[in-house]
């Protein structure tokens, strides 16, 4: 009943539309991401940018892959570059940024050596560092 009205290569049409509309999409989503991570762009020209392929959105995106298109990929390594170093100073803050056990350590004999901690006080540090 429902394939003969309507044929197999009507099924492979509306698929090839279907992601060539996604494709499509994501193109878009690319390009106003890069239009607006660009630093190197004044706001003046990003929103002419913008306008443009709002306007026109086939030519616009078109013309921005063709103008802009083979820094984006430098400036997207750059965001994930950016991206990378925040997380990897945010998990070295969280895991205890002084550096390691034996820097604690370290620190902590100092400490002693100086007489700012007694024996039972160094003992307890030292135990609640190495647990």
């Amino acid at each position: 009943m429902f394939g003969s009205s309507y044929p197999l290569l009507d099924l492979f049409w509306t698929m090839l539309w279907f992601f060539l509309f996604f494709i499509w999409i994501w193109l878009m989503i690319m390009v106003f991401g890069d239009i607006f991570r660009s630093h190197d762009m004044g706001g003046f020209a990003k929103a002419i940018w913008v306008i443009f392929i709002i306007i026109v959105p086939y030519l616009g995106i078109f013309i921005y892959l063709i103008a802009r298109g083979s820094s984006m990929h430098e400036r997207a390594a750059q965001a994930a570059q950016r991206e990378k170093q925040v997380f990897d100073d945010y998990v070295r803050q969280t895991a205890g940024g002084s550096g390691g056990t034996a820097d604690q350590l370290a620190k902590l004999a100092d400490l002693k050596d100086r007489g700012v901690l007694t024996d039972a006080e160094f003992e307890a540090q030292k135990a609640k560092i190495l647990s």
